[in-house]
């Protein structure tokens, strides 16, 4: 696959994107509203992510949020609005629209790149969610975290049920989302919800130079040992083993493989 060099931008509306080689950097765009996700940044983002996932070049997706917030969650004059609806529609509604969530989250996480949450403020209820369904996240000072959806009446719903114990262990992802308390940058470094600090200047380049060590890798490889390890701590070790051995069978036939061999070959 070519890695060469394209410089690509999609300007306006909530959702930015830019491709620059090997590197997508996807901006959550509404600052005015702390980058707060509403129906239409759902749909764009999940567009957004399509769009990257055809482009072969493309390596690491970066996901950052425009002013000063990453991701505020979840829009709460929507929810106010949607509240108003008629009772009988508020179910049915609120089941579609966690279907949409549902949807750009899992594609997000499943995304066949290395995805890097570059965490440049708040990331709080829905916003967290989104940057733990990232392979790493890494944050400037700045960055504060919460799974506050219980401070609304709610529980997380954009898979931070599934991510978070993953990152931290059971019993803090239970003092987290029972209390929905803040988490302050150096307690989240502490506990390894942030895989690499940055300064707030230089929070993309420190992203960008994280990345480099993934971008010259193959993306069949990346993409099929993402598709395992992802369902690794469901799985026992023989189902590990086989989807492995079906993996690598894959991997055989690829043309990252095969030039790697020929490269080893001939130093």
């Amino acid at each position: 696959m070519s890695t060469e060099t394209v410089r690509t931008e999609t300007a306006g509306g909530p959702v930015l994107v830019e491709v620059d080689g090997p590197f997508a950097t996807i901006t959550l765009n509404r600052p005015e509203s702390r980058n707060a996700v509403n129906d239409e940044m759902r749909s764009r983002l999940t567009g957004a992510l399509a769009e990257v996932a055809r482009q072969d070049s493309v390596r690491v997706v970066v996901l950052t949020g425009a002013g000063r917030a990453f991701c505020a969650g979840g829009d709460v004059r929507s929810m106010r609005e949607r509240a108003a609806a008629p009772a009988g529609e508020v179910a049915f509604r609120g089941w579609t629209r966690q279907k949409g969530t549902a949807e750009f989250v899992q594609r997000l996480h499943n995304a066949d790149q290395i995805t890097i949450a570059a965490v440049n403020g708040p990331a709080v209820g829905l916003g967290l969610d989104i940057a733990l369904a990232c392979d790493f996240v890494v944050a400037s000072p700045e960055a504060r975290f919460a799974s506050s959806f219980v401070k609304r009446g709610l529980i997380p719903d954009g898979g931070g049920l599934s991510f978070l114990p993953r990152r931290v262990g059971l019993s803090v992802t239970k003092q987290l989302i029972y209390s929905g308390r803040m988490v302050e940058f150096e307690e989240a470094c502490a506990i390894g919800l942030v895989d690499r600090a940055a300064s707030a200047e230089g929070l993309l380049d420190e992203a960008r130079a994280f990345a480099e060590q993934f971008a010259e890798n193959s993306r069949p490889a990346i993409a099929l040992m993402k598709s395992i390890v992802n369902r690794s701590f469901e799985l026992s070790l023989g189902e590990v083993a086989a989807l492995g051995g079906q993996a690598q069978a894959i991997s055989y036939t690829t043309g990252e493989h095969r030039a790697a061999v020929e490269a080893f070959l001939n130093r």
